[in-house]
């Protein structure tokens, strides 16, 4: 059997004005992985959403792994949902940036803060009766996600490959492949930490889920480089 890597992309630069960048940590995050991978793993392709952090993560991974890797190829059903969106919908006032990071600054812990709402705005989008407030109804992303997942089978002809890709499409397979309810789906997308690496075996129609969220190339080099958000 032949093994798909879904890979979360290293931290990225929250509360910054491009939040859809690596971090100075997230690009470290790469290069541990990279390394990690060197003489373990030879990609017969690479994938990834078409976001500037999945890019990015790839090219710090491949820095770290020391030779070049098959050139990415974009598959924009990997792409994360719209999280500011479904936070705003929970928060409408955190659409003026100013308001969101005022309201942080003011609480003693603000990632918990976020954390706390972010929660609270998934399970709205979740339930599904606020759809039609949504560019993207979370219905809607499961199916384009898992057709992405069909996608990439199709285009790997047997081979192993990488792909980076955001929470919340490892979470949707992670779902998917253990036939787990949306509610176990969103606690699973809270602990995915960034470039942890879940492995799919598969052979033809066949497909497993045979590590979920392993980040221990992390904590073996700092422990400090593990973050969630």
């Amino acid at each position: 059997m032949a093994t798909i890597y879904l890979i979360r992309h290293g931290q990225a630069s929250f509360g910054k004005d491009n939040y859809d960048q690596l971090s100075p940590r997230g690009w470290e995050q790469g290069q541990v992985l990279g390394r990690w991978l060197a003489g373990k793993v030879v990609p017969n392709a690479v994938f990834g959403g078409n976001m500037e952090r999945h890019r990015e993560t790839i090219e710090a991974i491949t820095a770290g792994y020391g030779q070049a890797l098959p050139d990415m190829q974009a598959v924009k059903g990997l792409n994360e949902f719209d999280h500011m969106q479904v936070v705003e919908r929970q928060r409408p006032e955190w659409a003026d940036r100013q308001v969101m990071a005022r309201d942080m600054a003011a609480f003693p812990k603000p990632a918990r803060l976020f954390q706390q709402v972010f929660e609270q705005a998934m399970a709205r989008w979740i339930s599904g009766n606020h759809d039609g407030e949504y560019t993207e109804t979370w219905e809607g992303f499961k199916q384009r996600v898992i057709s992405s997942l069909d996608e990439l089978v199709g285009y790997a002809d047997g081979g192993d490959i990488l792909v980076s890709t955001s929470g919340g499409p490892i979470a949707v397979i992670a779902q998917h492949l253990l036939e787990l309810s949306d509610e176990k789906a969103l606690a699973m997308n809270n602990v995915i930490a960034n470039t942890s690496v879940s492995r799919i075996l598969y052979s033809g129609p066949r497909r497993s889920l045979s590590v979920f969220n392993n980040y221990s190339h992390l904590e073996a080099e700092d422990p400090a480089l593990v973050t969630f958000r």
